[in-house]
């Protein structure tokens, strides 16, 4: 249930703090090669983007990367059992910009995706248990 939520492009608004729209682009189901162009926010700022599915093992993960973003990234989103009807969930961003600016303000940067992640998987959280 987790896994299915999370890997929905659909259902991103809704747990995902800063994608304001997430849009599948093609017909049918996410598989490796579907691209989902997104709208987001970070730290004040407005970015359009679209995500390209390397790798998904559904139920168990999903590998993104950007194709079309102000700054290369890479997603993982990870899926395991827990105990009796519980999953963790792990996700995992790699990239961002490049150059001196950049450097010094990287462990700034990474506590910030750190803290949004973390409000983001309590919003999961919160919504799928609210809903059982």
């Amino acid at each position: 249930m987790v896994a299915a939520y999370a890997t929905d492009p659909v259902k991103e608004t809704t747990w995902i703090g800063g994608v304001r729209e997430s849009v599948p682009l093609g017909e049918g189901a996410l598989r490796e090669g579907r691209r989902v162009a997104r709208a987001a926010s970070f730290m004040g700022r407005q970015f359009e983007y679209v995500n390209e599915v390397i790798r998904l093992d559904p139920g168990r993960s999903l590998l993104m990367r950007s194709v079309k973003a102000p700054f290369p990234m890479v997603i993982e989103y990870r899926f395991e059992d827990a105990g009796p009807a519980e999953t963790r969930m792990t996700i995992y961003v790699r990239g961002g910009a490049e150059g001196l600016l950049a450097a010094i303000t990287r462990p700034l940067i990474a506590a910030m995706v750190r803290r949004s992640i973390t409000a983001d998987l309590r919003r999961l959280r919160a919504l799928l248990e609210s809903s059982a």
